[in-house]
């Protein structure tokens, strides 16, 4: 089924019993975003909020929360498409009049992507037009309590190249500071900075369009891991299997997506930035303030009856992980295409998604997977991995147990590690040593094993070690001491300790063992909290420039000072939603 904007989506859900409406009247200010959340953490439904304090307009939060709802949104139609259009370059190079006859369907259903203009009439974003403070109208949450102010969390942002062609279609949150004024939270890697780097170079305001709601597959492009020169308005409609409606703005430079909700126009000049933040992000912490270019708004288009749609961002896992796994099986199939010698390629939600991520690779000649490596850290929003993980076996890389143990049977810790130091990070790790710069490590397992890897520890006691729990074969978790406590214990334990661990080439030492239980805690915890360059241990040596260690390798995923704090909901406001809760949802 083909969702031509978000309430015919809506009305998907609420004919399929995956959403509710709730009527009482709510805050947008904290208890909006506490609902949602308890709603998530139960697989609930969609949230369709009638009743907004200081707005009259209703907010919908938790279309993607669960895989059924995905398949709901986007179905299967998509990836087989992709499928089939990978598919078809074996057989349309070189192009016959047979082979192009075989394809027939494919080149038609090809020839329906792109964007069409249509008609003001055609075109509901246009029917009211707001100039006076129009960010004050709309029920923009506020999620954590730190939080710098209210966040627009689903922004479709929305820029044009200065020198004319490339688009750039992206999700960056916008903290609201006035009615008339948002901050604009371009991080490094991020395609409408490059455009906004490119104004700013020329002394030029960049113009810039924010949608909030249309298609689905709007939503899905903005932050789909796409090429960097493959248009977002492009994969929209390859989603969408027909042509966007685009119509002209009366007052503006872009064209508007015409079955959006809203669309927020106006300029971001050069030179100028303004503090932003904190804010709860999807890496469980607030990241911090920091100075953002700033977005003036001149006029918000907007639907006489608009919704409005919004996220919470926080601990995994939360909506990003579904759309996630949506997109990265979308897209997957064009790696091998991009990057020959990848075969399947994750990043992993539980973890922000940059700070790990993992391949299975040809291995046809020895270290072909150092070359590849090379070549994944090089491309597009991946050149922001942390940690990336490399095997030629055919395993499940979203089952990160299975994967790690077959890379450390066949990691050689001798050749097969290897950390880069003085590298970038994604804005939101705050483990390097300064706002976005870090290091990274690249962890190789192919061939035959050279290890059988321990599953039960039989060691004993270790010194300063108050508990130990296997995660999975040859990966140890260990608690002691806090960081603030014992800095260097990461240390000692290689000391001390390396000859009773030496069958377990990896330890991994957290404030509480019991994050082993489970593949979420595990991955959160472990890679949001180590920088590779400051924080992993081992016997080493240099031979020939190469840094070689010896098992086990430790490393240090404690809390550290200097990190960010620890996503959790205030007090009175759990409180406030435990006593209105049977308010929300009345039994029927």
């Amino acid at each position: 089924m083909i969702h031509r904007n978000l309430r015919d989506f809506i009305g998907v859900l609420r004919a399929e019993k995956q959403l509710v409406e709730i009527t009482a009247p709510v805050d947008p200010n904290l208890e909006l975003a506490e609902i949602h959340r308890r709603v998530i953490d139960e697989e609930g439904p969609a949230l369709l909020f009638t009743n907004v304090k200081g707005s009259s307009f209703p907010v919908v939060t938790n279309l993607f929360g669960t895989s059924r709802r995905v398949d709901l949104a986007f179905g299967p139609r998509p990836e087989q498409f992709m499928r089939r259009i990978l598919a078809a370059k074996d057989t349309l190079i070189p192009p016959t009049p047979k082979a192009l006859w075989n394809e027939r369907d494919l080149l038609f259903g090809l020839a329906k992507v792109g964007t069409k203009t249509v008609s003001p009439a055609e075109a509901p974003v246009l029917q009211v037009c707001d100039r006076v403070s129009p960010m004050s109208k709309l029920p923009v949450l506020t999620s954590w309590q730190e939080d710098g102010g209210p966040f627009v969390t689903l922004p479709l942002v929305y820029t044009e190249h200065p020198e004319g062609g490339d688009h750039n279609l992206g999700m960056y949150r916008m903290q609201v500071y006035d009615g008339n004024t948002t901050g604009m939270h371009w991080q490094i890697h991020k395609g409408g900075g490059f455009h906004y780097h490119e104004a700013e170079k020329r002394g030029e305001a960049l113009p810039v369009t924010v949608f909030l709601g249309g298609p689905p597959a709007l939503i899905a492009s903005a932050i789909a891991p796409a090429p960097e020169h493959l248009p977002e308005l492009l994969l929209t409609s390859l989603i969408l299997g027909q042509k966007l409606p685009v119509t002209a703005d009366p007052h503006g430079k872009h064209k508007l997506v015409a079955e959006a909700e809203f669309a927020i126009c106006g300029t971001v000049p050069p030179h100028i930035r303004r503090p932003e933040g904190p804010f709860g992000d999807h890496y469980g912490y607030y990241s911090l303030t920091h100075d953002f270019p700033v977005f003036n708004v001149s006029h918000v288009w907007h639907r006489k009856d608009a919704i409005y749609p919004a996220t919470i961002v926080g601990k995994p896992r939360q909506e990003d992980y579904y759309m996630g796994e949506f997109l990265q099986r979308l897209l997957s199939p064009a790696f091998p295409l991009v990057m020959p010698g990848v075969k399947e390629l994750w990043t992993y939600a539980e973890t922000g998604f940059h700070a790990l991520a993992a391949a299975i690779v040809r291995e046809s000649y020895s270290r072909e997977a150092l070359g590849t490596a090379f070549r994944i850290l090089g491309e597009g929003q991946l050149t922001l991995t942390k940690f990336l993980i490399l095997t030629d076996q055919a395993v499940d890389l979203e089952n990160f147990p299975t994967l790690l143990e077959a890379v450390l049977e066949r990691a050689d810790l001798r050749q097969d590690l290897f950390i880069f130091s003085n590298t970038s990070h994604d804005t939101l790790d705050y483990t390097g040593h300064k706002l976005n710069h870090g290091s990274k490590a690249l962890l190789l397992g192919v061939g035959d094993p050279v290890r059988s890897l321990p599953r039960a520890y039989t060691g004993g006691e270790l010194p300063e070690i108050d508990d130990v729990q296997v995660y999975c074969g040859g990966c140890l978790v260990i608690a002691g001491a806090s960081y603030e406590e014992e800095p260097e214990l990461a240390k000692r334990v290689v000391e001390h300790s390396a000859d009773r661990l030496r069958e377990w080439p990896l330890v991994v030492l957290v404030d509480d063992a019991d994050v082993a239980r489970g593949q979420t805690a595990f991955l959160w915890t472990v890679f949001t909290r180590f920088n590779p360059a400051s924080d992993i241990y081992a016997e080493s040596r240099v031979s020939r420039h190469h840094v070689g260690y010896e098992p086990p390798l430790v490393i240090d995923a404690r809390m550290k000072p200097g990190y960010p704090e620890e996503l959790f909901p205030r007090e009175d406001i759990v409180k406030l939603v435990d006593q209105r809760w049977m308010e929300y949802f009345p039994r029927s």
